[in-house]
């Protein structure tokens, strides 16, 4: 009796990969024995990772890079001659900035708006077309719920990231009957190294490793909406958000 086949081992590539959101999806990929081209800035951080990977069965390979001043499609280019097929382009960097230096100062509110959203976009667009032409492969990008409706606490981060939904919404369709894909993963509060500031308390607070996983069923599944939230309760969170009126909603402190 013959067995099942094996499933060949992804091909990843991971744009942000020192990022604890990015660094647990790896951690899962790693199970699968997967192929990875790790992309980040920060060299020493990089190679911690690509180690940590290796020793988990993965096979990794690094590029440091800025990410906000970078040429994607040269970058991507690169990692695409390394790998053959590309499965998976994770694109999970981002920053939260000075929501309150940003009100005041828009060189910091331009920070948040070109790496959120201006070369997130650069990167989206360069996979976009790597995607199409090989007519296979999903695009998976870290988003956040703060872009579906602007708050005062984060309205300068929200606008990037409900730009970046945009921009991903218009991929989707355009790569709808190719054979690739694309997908926005809106993350909710999450306990990470860029959360460091905020009291992490209550059910609404998820760990990276869950984020992980959530990330890699995305990656794993043919089918399903171009939009996840994760995890899967701020759905409903934000859809009351959302449609809630605005003199009630303007009487918050959200």
């Amino acid at each position: 009796m013959k067995g099942s086949p094996m499933k060949k081992p992804p091909n990843v590539i991971i744009v942000g990969a020192v990022s604890a959101i990015a660094e647990a999806a790896a951690r899962e990929w790693a199970k699968q024995h997967a192929h990875l081209v790790l992309f980040a800035r920060n060299a020493a951080n990089l190679g911690a990772v690509a180690s940590d990977l290796r020793i988990r069965g993965a096979t990794v390979s690094t590029i440091v890079a800025d990410l906000v001043t970078a040429d994607p499609q040269d970058l991507l280019t690169r990692a695409a001659g390394g790998l053959g097929v590309i499965n998976v382009v994770l694109i999970a960097y981002g920053i939260l900035g000075d929501h309150a230096g940003a009100e005041r100062n828009f060189t910091e509110a331009q920070q948040i708006f070109e790496t959120d959203f201006v070369s997130a976009s650069a990167w989206c667009l360069a996979t976009a077309a790597l995607l199409e032409t090989q007519r296979s492969g999903t695009l998976i990008v870290l988003g956040s719920v703060a872009g579906d409706r602007g708050r005062r606490s984060n309205y300068i981060y929200g606008a990037a990231k409900a730009g970046l939904a945009t921009l991903i919404s218009g991929i989707a369709h355009r790569l709808a009957g190719s054979g690739a894909r694309a997908v926005l993963v809106k993350q909710g509060f999450v306990d990470t190294p860029m959360t460091a500031a905020f009291v992490k308390r209550g059910p609404l607070w998820a760990k990276p490793e869950t984020m992980g996983k959530i990330i890699v069923r995305v990656a794993n599944s043919t089918l399903g909406s171009p939009v996840v939230y994760a995890p899967w309760f701020w759905r409903w969170i934000m859809y009351f958000i959302r449609f809630m009126p605005s003199p009630l909603f303007h009487r918050t402190k959200l």
